[in-house]
């Protein structure tokens, strides 16, 4: 993971989410879809900027979105330090580009369920923490991202197995869009999972011995 990432983004700053195994896995399915070079592609959270900046190599015009303050700044940075033409916005998720369409819709949200869920969360668990069911902001994604589309357009998520893929593609398909699971990855638990892994097991969403998160991406695209 951090080979992949060497060299890509220089900065990152205090509380600003980094490039993880999500965030390559996402990439990874980036790389697979043929873009042509004027495409427009929305990385909404952002954070570092890393898969905005992915997009940006392609020649694609890519826009990037976060809610955070410090992610806008280290996504800016990071875009000038590479010498990429991308287009930062702070705002809550699809607010700043309402109205725009977009061939692809890149998203990396917070997904891991939380204990507290029933409050918001604050500081640096913003990047991770979603709920009780760790779906915050995947079922927002769901809802309101095919209206962001153009025929033909893809949305990339990925999030964890314990927030409900079944769920995600459900979802998408209600909306129209043709759904399914396409990358998949098992991970040993970081320290957010490990400190929740009893809690997690109480609530049968791991097993008595499993010591490995799986990530998912959910391709889901729009039919022309």
């Amino acid at each position: 993971m951090a080979g992949y990432w060497e060299g890509v983004n220089t900065f990152l700053a205090p509380g600003v989410y980094r490039p993880q195994e999500d965030t390559s896995l996402l990439a990874a399915a980036l790389s697979d879809e043929p873009l042509p070079a004027d495409a427009s592609v929305l990385d909404v959270g952002t954070g570092s900027g890393a898969l905005a900046l992915e997009a940006a190599r392609r020649g694609t015009r890519v826009t990037a979105v976060d809610v955070s303050r410090r992610a806008v700044w280290t996504a800016w940075v990071n875009a000038r330090l590479s010498r990429l033409p991308v287009r930062i916005r702070r705002g809550d998720l699809f607010e700043p580009v309402r109205g725009q369409h977009f061939d692809v819709i890149l998203a990396n949200p917070p997904y891991v369920p939380a204990p507290d869920g029933g409050l918001p969360p604050r500081g640096r668990a913003r990047a991770w923490d979603a709920g009780r069911d760790g779906r915050l902001l995947v079922n927002r994604i769901c809802r309101e991202a095919p209206g962001l589309l153009r025929p033909g357009g893809v949305l990339l998520m990925v999030h964890s197995a314990l927030s409900d893929p079944d769920r995600t593609v459900s979802q998408l398909r209600e909306a129209g869009l043709k759904a399914a699971v396409t990358r998949r990855s098992r991970i040993p638990f970081g320290p957010v999972l490990s400190a929740r892994a009893d809690w997690l097991r109480e609530r049968g969403l791991l097993g008595p011995a499993e010591e490995k998160e799986e990530l998912v991406v959910v391709r889901a695209e729009l039919p022309v």
